[in-house]
């Protein structure tokens, strides 16, 4: 489960391209791939900018509306990826204590330090 702070650009855009890499490497369907939000009103599409930069990369993409992250998800996914401490905390919240050992940052898997900056808040160039 991939987590963003509105389930519109970072984490949908994680869930896509894991998914599409999956495919490509013939092992899609040992995963169930999902995405979720802290904090959102649920229903809203994926944004039109990260369908876009998809497309561009040859990501297949689906027709999506975002959703909220809920406890009883715990029970449901081995693996929560956050984008930024924000949403690391706001997981840990939700989530509870028994899922903390299941809550990393997407940073722990990129071989970068940085966290994925909120585009909705980022200038653009």
């Amino acid at each position: 489960m991939f987590v963003c702070f509105g389930n519109i650009c970072r984490s949908p855009m994680a869930e896509f391209i894991f998914r599409h890499r999956a495919e490509k490497a013939g092992v899609g369907e040992m995963f169930f791939v999902a995405s979720a939000a802290t904090a959102c009103e649920e229903g809203r599409s994926v944004h039109p900018g990260t369908l876009a930069v998809l497309e561009k990369y040859g990501v297949p993409t689906y027709r999506r509306s975002s959703v909220l992250l809920r406890a009883e998800d715990a029970e449901k996914y081995d693996l929560f990826i956050g984008m930024d401490s924000y949403n690391i905390r706001a997981m840990r919240r939700i989530l509870g204590e028994g899922a903390a050992d299941r809550i990393h940052a997407v940073s722990e898997y990129t071989g970068s330090p940085h966290e994925v900056a909120d585009p909705w808040y980022a200038r653009q160039e």
